[in-house]
């Protein structure tokens, strides 16, 4: 530390030389002539001593260079070794020793003095990452203080029985769209709508965040998020009352797609009995990959069902139908009841396969970061509305919609008892997921969100005289033209020119349409 020192004459002092009187009588006796100069002169005076010429700055010193550089690289694979997910040990059992093959091999550099200047120890890469996330999180806090977002939030308990709360929050920032982890917490107690808003709370009164920024948030169905009295969601109403609620769009056709007639379901429980019967046994499973590979089958094995993972009953379907010859043959030596129940259910089984793929194709349409009520609202209508297309073909006998069972229509008559139960079932969906996705369906959106240049008369008489002002602005429809309507509302300007405009397309925008994010976060901590 540098000792105190007088800018005029250079002269070092103790620190106890320091009082206000002894500075003034120094000042006074050595230095008269500047004793009525203002604050400004000597600050500049401080200023100049500050970029004076030096010899550490004339000569800057590689060490330090190469420490800083060091300290830079630990800081960077700690982040690496933070997104890869594995245990913070791996740099000093792993990477250091990898780092050192390669300068010793491929560049013929000593590698011990690179080595030490890189500290990936357990202790120092978790410091480290603590460093960023703290840094990364009052970035974030501070950007949130003064702009409105969407929250996304869902809770889960994971394998140890902790529950876990994950919030992740969706802002404007720089003309696009942002997405963030704001916090993950754990419920010491319970996972009431009541705890979870607690904590919530809790954590924007301490970062300072107000609870009135938040313009939508996305949760699951759960009673403890969607209660009407005690449900999350009620209490934040209770705060933030014109906030936007999102129902989680991902598993509500989950849910419709498991209410099968008897027949059906009676179909799907022998295809779920056959690949456990293979599957759970090893050395069933490895003679059943020896017959597909004798047959030159496309797969070599069944996938195993699993009801709590998304899209396993469509992915097992398939692969079953596909391996269907080939499980046929190998039950016929095995359990010659179980095959011919599933040689009578073979279009039951081509059916499900086809459909089930179907879901799977609507379900990967509703899983992204980048999908908005928009996108979102157009995936759910357009498969509800394609049910009654189906239903019709069907009843015609047109199964160009059901690949499987097209193809087997042509080795074999498929029975018009078949084709009416596959019928009702569609019914049965159409009716189902209506219900289901009824406030999707509800929920409106203008025509120039889309194409903001179309008619305007198209809008609500209040946001009419806005409209016409946005479209008689050439260049807003050159951007319009090139960027798509999202990239087009995001742009600066537009929220403060057309405020009315703005205020609906927001909650378009900026809204999750689900909690998908937060379900990939809880699959990283639970893997």
């Amino acid at each position: 530390m540098q000792a105190p020192m007088c800018l005029l004459c250079e002269r070092k002092f103790s620190n106890a030389s320091m009082r206000p009187c002894k500075m003034v009588k120094h000042l006074y006796s050595m230095h008269p002539d500047k004793a009525s100069k203002n604050l400004a002169y000597f600050q500049s005076l401080h200023e100049r001593f500050l970029r004076r010429p030096t010899l550490e700055r004339s000569f800057p010193s590689t060490s330090r260079t190469q420490e800083h550089d060091g300290l830079l690289a630990s800081y960077n694979i700690s982040l690496l070794i933070a997104k890869s997910g594995k245990a913070h040990t791996i740099g000093e059992e792993l990477l250091i020793p990898v780092i050192s093959e390669v300068l010793n091999t491929v560049l013929h550099t000593p590698a011990a003095d690179v080595i030490k200047k890189v500290s990936l120890s357990n202790d120092t890469v978790q410091r480290r990452i603590d460093d960023m996330a703290a840094d990364v999180e009052q970035t974030l806090c501070e950007f949130l203080k003064t702009t409105q977002f969407s929250l996304q939030l869902d809770e889960s308990i994971l394998p140890g029985n902790e529950a876990l709360l994950l919030a992740y929050v969706r802002f404007i920032k720089a003309e696009q769209m942002v997405q963030e982890m704001l916090f993950a917490k754990e419920l010491i107690t319970d996972t009431r709508g009541e705890s979870i808003f607690q904590v919530l709370k809790d954590f924007c009164e301490e970062k300072e965040i107000p609870l009135s920024n938040i313009t939508a948030v996305a949760t699951d169905g759960a009673p403890a998020m969607t209660g009407r009295q005690r449900g999350f969601i009620a209490h934040l109403k209770q705060v933030v009352p014109d906030i936007v609620a999102v129902h989680c769009v991902i598993h509500r056709e989950h849910l419709a797609a498991k209410r099968l007639s008897n027949r059906l379901n009676s179909s799907l429980q022998l295809v779920i009995n056959a690949i456990n019967r293979i599957k759970s046994n090893p050395l069933n499973d490895r003679l059943f990959k020896q017959l597909c590979e004798e047959s030159d089958a496309e797969y070599k094995r069944l996938l195993l069902h699993t009801e709590v993972r998304w899209l396993s009953k469509g992915a097992c379907l398939t692969r079953f139908y596909c391996l269907f010859k080939a499980v046929l043959e190998f039950f016929s030596s095995h359990d010659n009841a179980l095959c011919e129940n599933l040689r009578r259910r073979e279009s039951d089984i081509a059916y499900l396969a086809d459909l089930y793929f179907k879901f799977n194709e609507m379900n990967l349409l509703l899983q992204g970061d980048e999908l908005n009520l928009i996108t979102t609202r157009a995936a759910v209508c357009g498969f509800v509305r394609k049910l009654p297309l189906f239903r019709r073909n069907l009843a015609r006998r047109e199964l160009g919609q059901f690949p499987n069972l097209c193809a087997l229509q042509k080795k074999v008559e498929i029975k018009d008892d078949d084709v009416e139960a596959y019928c009702q079932h569609l019914d049965m969906l159409h009716h189902d997921l209506s219900v289901r996705y009824e406030d999707i369906f509800g929920m409106e959106v203008p025509s120039w969100v889309i194409d903001p240049f179309s008619a305007a008369d198209a809008a609500e008489l209040e946001l009419q005289e806005e409209l016409v002002e946005l479209q008689a602005n050439e260049e807003l429809k050159v951007k319009f033209l090139k960027n798509g309507y999202q990239a087009f509302w995001l742009q600066r300007g537009i929220a403060e020119s057309y405020p009315g405009l703005w205020n609906i397309v927001r909650k378009l925008l900026l809204a999750f349409p689900s909690t998908y994010l937060a379900e990939r976060g809880f699959s990283v901590v639970a893997d």
